[in-house]
């Protein structure tokens, strides 16, 4: 009887011990930085972290194998991590110079393999040459600040950034901060050499444990796409061609749907990954708002379109860099080539398009399925004019005002009209100088 009491026991108890062995295991969180440190690593990051706060890991874990990058984003990233209620190891596989040195010691353990190294964190201008005193003094705010925070010498950590500082028995002045793994560890910047990712959980006691290597959805993937120079002046040239064949065929719809959707795709992947600025964009749309002023409104005099096609071709060049306002001191010349050469050499392509490929695409089976081709004669019954040209020479007032369309009063008739010299005000004068069917061509007198 009493065995059988037991077993019953035992039938109800074992689940319970078997889901409390289960929710033991440690859920861990692996992800990694092996670029230069950029907005792309920045949105890398807070995505990882936002991964690892939502799905509830123990621990997150990054890989490290960088030579630095952009300063703005390793402090973005060092906030993060410092913010982040969770812990963060960072494995230095290899090397984590400069914005990289400044990230692994926001964490709260760093380890380094065999032949790892740590330091070096001069800031540099895009062309490598050692940035104005202003941006190193911030950065050894910022590397003191993070090394104080995670109970590590702050002197140390300043003395990666300045080769002017002498830190007793550890540097002498004229030589910025590097450590190898065993000198990281005698100075209290590694906590342990080791080789793996499961060396450290055995270092931190954790015998347990599920990993999960962190992916980039396939959206993210796409948008990373989308950042190529290449793939940008594909983009470009459909939003130019949009743009040209919908003004020389209006009402067929189809170009400016790709040029819009061009657009979209061009400007999102940047905005996404903080390269493109809010003001940035407001400058693109100012300069296509001056080419429309130009086109429909004011047509002929050429300020308008000239003033809009540089705004528009500058924007497009800035949304593709990561400056500040109009700093460029950490933007790789590079890369303001590279952006350049995307948007002109986008419009010079389509230049060659509209020239020789002009006549070819009136003949293509898809542009008579759009075309109009039948000449829509009169004498076979068809009426195109709604006004007849006994309005021509004639004299009335504008109605609305003409920008360049509106309306107009001749002979106490509403007439539609086009201004054939620009903006009129209303109740203006105006003299009927041609017809077009569906509206009066009218000037001004």
């Amino acid at each position: 009887m009493y065995s059988n009491i037991f077993k019953l026991l035992l039938l109800f108890i074992t689940p319970t011990l078997i889901c409390e062995a289960e929710s033991e295991k440690k859920k861990i969180l692996v992800g990694e930085i092996k670029t230069n440190i950029d907005p792309r690593t920045n949105r890398y990051t807070k995505l990882l972290l936002d991964e690892g706060q939502k799905d509830d890991y123990d621990i997150i874990i990054i890989e490290m194998d960088t030579y630095g990058g952009a300063v703005n984003d390793a402090d973005d990233i060092r906030t993060r991590i410092l913010d982040f209620e969770k812990p963060i190891y960072v494995w230095i596989n290899k090397d984590a110079a400069s914005a990289g040195a400044l990230i692994s010691i926001a964490c709260d353990s760093i380890y380094m393999s065999s032949g790892a190294s740590i330091g070096a964190a001069t800031v540099v201008t895009g062309d490598g040459e050692q940035a104005p005193d202003k941006y190193q003094s911030y950065m050894r705010s910022i590397m003191r600040s993070t090394a104080e925070a995670k109970g590590r010498d702050p002197k140390i950590a300043e003395g990666m950034v300045d080769e002017d500082l002498q830190v007793d028995s550890v540097s002498e002045e004229g030589k910025v901060i590097t450590f190898s793994t065993s000198e990281a560890i005698k100075y209290g910047f590694c906590d342990a050499e080791l080789n793996s990712v499961d060396e450290i959980l055995l270092r931190q006691n954790v015998k347990d444990y599920e990993i999960s290597n962190f992916k980039l959805s396939s959206s993210e993937n796409i948008i990373s796409l989308f950042l190529n120079p290449f793939v940008s002046g594909i983009l470009l040239l459909l939003i130019f061609g949009g743009l040209y064949f919908e003004l020389q065929t209006p009402g067929v719809g189809f170009p400016i749907i790709a040029s819009i959707t061009a657009l979209l795709l061009y400007l999102i992947p940047y905005y996404l990954n903080g390269v493109a600025e809010n003001w940035e964009i407001v400058l693109l749309f100012l300069g296509i708002i001056l080419i429309a002023v130009e086109v429909f409104v004011i047509p002929g005099f050429g300020v308008f379109g000239l003033l809009g096609l540089f705004t528009s071709i500058g924007s497009l060049i800035l949304i593709m860099l990561n400056n500040d306002l109009f700093d460029f001191t950490f933007v790789v010349s590079g890369d303001v080539v590279s952006a350049s050469l995307a948007v002109l050499s986008s419009i010079f392509l389509l230049g060659i398009l509209i020239l020789f490929g002009g006549i070819k695409l009136t003949d293509t089976d898809a542009f008579k399925k759009i075309a109009l081709e039948e000449t829509q004669d009169s004498r076979f019954g068809y009426v195109s004019n709604k006004y007849s040209d006994e309005y021509i020479g004639k004299k009335g007032k504008a109605f609305t005002v003409l920008k360049p369309s509106g309306k107009v009063i001749i002979d106490e008739k509403l007439c539609d009209a086009t201004s054939y010299d620009g903006f009129i005000e209303k109740n203006s004068k105006i003299k009927v100088v041609g017809n077009e069917g569906s509206a009066l061509k009218v000037s001004k007198i």
